[in-house]
């Protein structure tokens, strides 16, 4: 029988001490690893895919032509907790599993979270006087690994939190001392911080609307370490426009930064990158997990974090 292999491929590059284990994890398996990173186009990773039976990707494209060149391809993991790279439906053609990595990024997404809300409170650091988020209401718009850890965190700032998931009992986000709410209407009319942590699909994008945030109360910030898809962008400059006390914080610029930059100084952050998972233990995390479930799956059969 012919060895497996397991291709890493990575135009952003896992951290240096991530490899080294992915590696030994598929070599204890009888399977061997290869390597793709820093690429430089989409041709180079449809070369790199002929033959591998499991990919490991981070914020790679895997489109309908990679999956088609790729005839002997079985799983590809991405090593995070989004998706939205991967052309779900050519996998599930080509009879590709496709599988995440959730929880592992999670906190630090969660420290990058509050990192830019005191960042944002106390005015960038310019030495003016900002304001303090003890005391403030912060609201939850989906309660999944991030947004419980964001919550923890907050509590030790002495922040009341709020949160809405409609995927999860109001009694199981009692039990972690955070209040539900019914709606998202009422999350945002109650909240002066509103942290978004819901993944970017048919449901969710564009679902932070004008009406949404127009509910805020004075003074109102939303942060968004989520995808920048699930903001309506006009919603968000009609709300800027409208309303010079909104604020509008995310960890990957929209599309119409340059609106921002003209019209909006002083209202909002945006990281210079996408930085959620940019921390070297979620990093090693993320990879070593993907690694682990691509074993699992091809020894039991296990597809605990299919996607698709």
């Amino acid at each position: 029988m012919m060895m497996k292999k397991v291709l890493v491929a990575t135009e952003k590059p896992f951290a240096p001490e991530t490899l080294p284990i992915i590696k030994k994890i598929c070599n204890e398996a009888g399977y061997e690893m290869e390597l793709i990173e820093k690429y430089e186009s989409q041709e180079d990773l449809i070369e790199a895919v002929k033959g591998a039976n499991a990919l490991i990707i981070r914020s790679d494209k895997v489109t309908k032509e990679v999956i088609e060149a790729a005839e002997n391809l079985e799983i590809v993991v991405r090593a995070g907790a989004g998706y939205d790279n991967v052309d779900l439906e050519a996998a599930t053609v080509h009879n590709v599993v496709v599988m995440n990595t959730p929880g592992q990024n999670s906190n630090a997404v969660a420290e990058l979270a509050l990192g830019m809300m005191v960042y944002f409170a106390r005015n960038l650091f310019n030495g003016k006087p900002g304001t303090e988020l003890k005391g403030k209401k912060l609201g939850m718009h989906a309660y999944g690994h991030v947004g419980k850890l964001v919550s923890n965190i907050a509590k030790g700032f002495g922040m009341e939190i709020y949160a809405f998931d409609p995927y999860i009992e109001s009694e199981n986000i009692r039990k972690d001392n955070v209040i539900p709410v019914d709606s998202a209407e009422e999350l945002y009319r109650k909240c002066q911080y509103i942290s978004l942590h819901m993944p970017a699909n048919e449901k969710t994008k564009g679902s932070v609307n004008y009406n949404l945030m127009k509910q805020m109360p004075k003074g109102a910030t939303i942060v968004n370490t989520a995808r920048k898809e699930v903001v309506d962008e006009d919603s968000l400059l009609k709300i800027m426009d409208d309303r010079s006390d909104f604020s509008y914080l995310a960890d990957v610029a929209p599309d119409c930064k340059d609106e921002f930059e003209q019209k909006y100084e002083g209202r909002y952050y945006f990281t210079p990158k996408k930085m959620g998972a940019q921390t070297k233990e979620a990093n090693i995390n993320a990879g070593v997990a993907a690694a682990n479930q691509i074993i699992d799956f091809f020894t039991k059969g296990d597809i605990t974090y299919k996607v698709n």
